[in-house]
């Protein structure tokens, strides 16, 4: 049996990666990391690892695979996302009625923040 251990962010300054998903997502490094990785867990528990890998690979404006961050409150959680250093992304692939944002971590990375409040 398989199962998905983390999800892995290339990175090119991983401090700075730290950082930003340890604000935005309340994690804490799993163990002490080092220039080339570092995995973030939950503080509160059990859940999905995150895990910062150094890589020198340009960002892709379409990635492949990204982040979905589920937001009861999604326009305060993209205000505060901003105010941590993300970034808003000039998407070019919104449907008519998106209930999804796309926004870019300090190191380009994009990921989704999904409106999961009333709608």
């Amino acid at each position: 049996m398989l199962t998905i251990g983390s999800t892995v962010l290339g990175v090119n300054n991983i401090a700075r990666a730290t950082e930003f998903w340890q604000a935005a997502l309340g994690y804490v490094p799993r163990e002490p990391g080092d220039d080339t990785w570092v995995i973030l867990v939950p503080a509160a528990g059990p859940g999905a690892q995150l895990a910062l890998m150094f890589s020198e690979t340009p960002i892709q404006e379409h990635p492949r695979i990204h982040l979905d961050l589920y937001a009861d409150d999604q326009a305060a959680e993209i205000e505060r996302l901003i105010e941590l250093g993300a970034g808003h992304v000039d998407w070019d692939l919104y449907p008519e009625d998106p209930d999804f944002v796309v926004l870019a971590d300090p190191e380009g990375n994009r990921f989704c923040v999904i409106d999961k409040g009333p709608r």
